[in-house]
């Protein structure tokens, strides 16, 4: 998973930056300046499975997180979106705290017309691409150099401008697979999944309510706690902000429902590892998802589930209580699930 962190100035998609992949970002980093990292997805059902089987290494799934410059509103230049292009998700961070300290480069801290305004720029630019892409293609039909491809291409792509300009984000036009094939290569903003980031006061931290597409935290706080010298100095915190889990733990969690994805893990003395794949995927590609081998040569797959394991306290006991399942191809894995695969090449 690659997620773009993009916003205005001083909305605190550094701190996020360096609470996410524990990188600090210099004050003074170069305008359009790219930082790249990465992010360890904390999961506590990894910290147990570690606890009980004691292996040489644990491993937590990651993810690669993208630094983007500040958004430039009303220039006519998006190269400031260029990083977007090859993510899997944008978070933008949207400003939605008070402080006399940190100027807000419209004068005034507004949540919802910063949202605003940021779509309608993400219009723009898709806008602006489908101009370009327009003028390109009927060049080629004057030079007959356009193909039945270009053709379909053109056609869906002035469906797009006309949803664009009606100022709407290009994931309200439903295209179809066809379609979708035929304009995946231009990248459309509108048309990836985005999260919103508010990064909240202190004091609406606990209030804040979430969605599939809007998430709140605050940087703030996250970079106090994070900053504590043992876990239970922060669960105290925590539990004084009427929190259950830090924020970036949540937003990762936010991060995975909002691209439909979950883990399964495999365990031994070696090795607890998770992994991450998209809900719905059949046995055989999980597995390939380790090692192709696997997914080439799969026979069956051994199944624990995780709530099973932690009732019975070990992996001897679930097998005496057999509930162990042995799947094949056709099984489609859950979240959560404890696979050990078998195969043969």
């Amino acid at each position: 998973m690659k997620i773009a962190i993009i916003g205005l100035e001083q909305a605190g998609k550094k701190t996020l930056f360096s609470l996410l992949t524990g990188q600090e970002v210099s004050e003074h980093r170069r305008p359009g300046e790219v930082i790249e990292g990465r992010a360890l997805v904390k999961d506590s059902r990894v910290d147990l499975l570690s606890k009980m089987y004691h292996p040489e290494k644990t491993i937590y799934a990651a993810t690669d997180v993208i630094l983007c410059p500040d958004i430039t509103k009303g220039q006519g230049d998006y190269s400031w979106l260029n990083e977007t292009k090859n993510s899997d998700l944008i978070c933008v961070v949207v400003r939605d705290f008070q402080s006399a300290e940190v100027y807000h480069p419209d004068g005034s801290v507004n949540a919802l017309r910063d949202v605003d305004n940021t779509l309608v720029e993400f219009i723009l630019a898709d806008l602006d691409l489908v101009e370009k892409r327009i003028e390109r293609i009927e060049k080629d039909k004057i030079k007959k150099k356009a193909d039945r491809k270009s053709l379909l291409e053109i056609e869906v792509v002035k469906k797009c401008r006309e949803v664009l300009e009606a100022n709407k984000p290009l994931v309200s036009l439903n295209l179809n697979a066809e379609e979708m094939e035929a304009v995946e290569h231009l990248s459309f903003v509108t048309l990836k999944p985005i999260l919103w980031c508010h990064n909240v006061d202190e004091d609406k931290v606990a209030a804040a309510s979430e969605n599939e597409d809007c998430f709140k935290m605050s940087a703030k706080i996250e970079k106090e706690i994070l900053a504590m010298d043992t876990p239970e100095e922060r669960q105290e915190y925590l539990d004084a902000l009427g929190i259950n889990d830090l924020g970036v733990n949540r937003l990762n969690r936010a991060a995975y429902d909002r691209l439909g994805l979950m883990s399964f893990y495999t365990v031994g003395e070696d090795e607890v590892r998770a992994w991450t794949i998209k809900k719905g995927t059949l046995a055989p590609v999980a597995g390939g998802k380790i090692h192709t081998d696997i997914g080439r040569g799969f026979v069956r797959v051994e199944v624990m589930k995780y709530d099973d394991l932690m009732a019975v306290g070990n992996e001897q006991k679930l097998k005496a209580a057999g509930k162990v399942s042995v799947k094949g191809k056709d099984y489609i894995i859950e979240d959560g699930d404890i696979c050990h695969f078998l195969f043969n090449v």
